[in-house]
């Protein structure tokens, strides 16, 4: 089965991209970012673009704001090139400065307002940053300046004038001469979490980040008429591409969440009417546990996507019989894939609850051995991606780059299998599979048993380490509700092999740790497991 039997595809052809790859791309395609604005601007000029508290912008109005940003940069001494470090929330300067910076040819370097003092000095100095816009709020945060010898100006943005100097940037006449801008341009750098080793660069081209965008845009039929919620962080790939980049492709409604709280998002989507999403499941189990959740008219919202977990079937069950005209769409991708790679057509959710999708259009999708060779259908193995939404490899890091793709491929680390008719499941990242004695355990099949019963919120599942076995199944397990650890054990052995059932549980009220991509730091988990 392909994404061409559910939706209409645009015309593709294969081109050589980033040397020695050869890749399906749309033929019809914009090159640059700033070209998706000035289209959004020609398609829906005057239509609203930008919606974030009280602020409204039209395209037109965030075209021009984002050009004087540009220009702003230019007269600080950015040029083509030069790295741009965003240390910003969810707020309308982000999403204008990443859009100056793409008019302008600069790479937006974007960091998690959860990253601390040692991260931040650390991301600054990897990719040499020329200038900084943060938070104001953060201050105390940054690094010393003798600790960031290339950082030559740093930027404070608040609502506050006292506080932000970012008006500073819309003073300047807009910078006339255009930037000459290759599709193979670095227009981001996102450092991956970095569970083994430092943090990695990973370099999003300007093709890259269209090509994901007209991915969304063809797949999920978003048009001028869309309208978003950015309920998840801005400055992860999920809220570059699936929000941010894809609303501009489209030309439809951004509405910007500074912190997602589950009462406020459903008062925020009743409001403005939101026709779609992507959050990670968590956040729709957070909002159907809201007590007025039925006083809420959330009757326009139709995509719903998700990813980063799987979504239990209570979840689903739920929203369906809530909101009858919402469509589920499992999104599976990451940043070194520029946002999806799979996507699970909204129609066959329900009968493919197990699956991720299908290869998005243009997406190849391999399950290889640990000898780099191909399985056969069913067989489970590691999962290579390949595309035009694949990057070109890290910064100033050809030995990573070298060690994760091969011929363009990406090699995820994540196990899994592609079926007959072309659905891939993924089961597991290799470093989470649980080997008890030779018995292969896959965590997500464990969590979404947890997750079926009525008490549990959410779990986590990990290896606890064992002389005899090598590992045990050890469960974290959030529950609504006191719930005893025998239980959640009987009800894991009534469904699941009796070596898959964990042995040891904690079970606690207390949310499971999560990283700034709203992933659970299982690394985390291990850690307090063997201290």
């Amino acid at each position: 089965m392909q994404w061409s039997q559910h939706a209409e595809i645009k015309p593709m052809r294969c081109e050589q991209r980033f040397g020695d790859r050869v890749v399906p791309l749309f033929t019809d395609r914009p090159p640059t970012i700033w070209a998706m604005v000035e289209a959004a601007v020609a398609r829906n000029g005057d239509g609203e673009a930008l919606v974030c508290g009280a602020v409204r912008l039209s395209w037109r109005q965030v075209a021009d704001a984002a050009a004087r940003i540009a220009s702003g940069l230019h007269a600080k001494g950015l040029c083509r090139g030069d790295r741009l470090a965003l240390l910003l929330g969810n707020r309308i300067e982000f999403v204008l400065t990443l859009l100056a910076a793409a008019k302008l040819g600069l790479v937006t370097v974007l960091l998690s307002t959860r990253q601390q003092t040692p991260e931040i000095a650390y991301v600054l100095n990897d990719c040499g940053a020329r200038l900084l816009l943060h938070e104001a709020a953060l201050a105390g945060r940054l690094p010393a300046g003798d600790v960031t010898p290339e950082l030559a100006g740093r930027i404070a943005v608040d609502d506050d004038p006292a506080r932000s100097g970012f008006a500073a940037l819309t003073d300047q006449p807009v910078h006339s001469e255009r930037v000459e801008i290759a599709e193979e341009d670095t227009a981001m750098i996102l450092y991956t979490s970095g569970t083994t080793g430092r943090p990695k660069g990973a370099m999003l081209a300007h093709c890259n980040i269209v090509h994901s965008s007209m991915i969304y845009e063809a797949c999920l039929g978003l048009t001028a008429a869309d309208r978003s919620i950015a309920a998840v962080p801005l400055g992860h790939v999920t809220g570059v591409v699936a929000n941010i980049t894809s609303m501009v492709r489209c030309a439809g409604t951004l509405i910007i969440m500074p912190e997602f709280k589950a009462g406020d998002y459903l008062k925020l989507a009743a409001r403005e009417r939101v026709t779609y999403t992507v959050m990670v499941p968590a956040m729709y189990n957070l909002c159907l546990l809201q007590l007025d959740f039925d006083s809420h008219d959330l009757s326009s919202w139709r995509i719903g996507g998700f990813g980063g977990a799987p979504m239990p079937v209570a979840t689903i069950e739920r929203l369906a019989a809530k909101i009858p005209g919402l469509r589920l769409v499992n999104a599976y991708g990451s940043t070194e894939t520029t946002s999806p790679s799979t996507l699970m057509p909204p129609v066959l959710t329900a009968r493919h609850l197990d699956s991720v999708g299908l290869p998005c259009p243009g997406a190849s999708i391999l399950v290889m051995d640990a000898d780099g060779r191909e399985l056969p259908r069913g067989e489970i193995g590691e999962i290579w991606i390949g595309g035009g939404q694949v990057i070109k490899g890290y910064w100033n890091r050809p030995d990573a780059t070298a060690e994760s793709f091969t011929a363009g491929y990406w090699h995820s680390g994540d196990l899994g299998s592609i079926d007959a008719d072309n659905f891939v499941r993924v089961f597991d990242r290799q470093k989470d599979m649980i080997n008890r004695g030779g018995l292969k355990i896959y965590s997500a099949e464990v969590e979404s048993v947890l997750a079926s019963h009525p008490a549990v919120v959410e779990s986590a599942i990990i290896a606890r380490p064992c002389p005899v076995l090598g590992e045990r199944v050890h469960a974290v397990v959030v529950t609504r509700e006191p719930t005893s650890s025998e239980t959640l054990r009987s009800w894991c052995a009534e469904r699941l092999s009796d070596y898959k059932v964990p042995e040891t549980l904690i079970v606690t009220p207390d949310p499971l740790p999560r990283n700034a991509n709203g992933k659970v730091m299982k690394r985390q988990l291990r850690e307090a497991l063997t201290a």
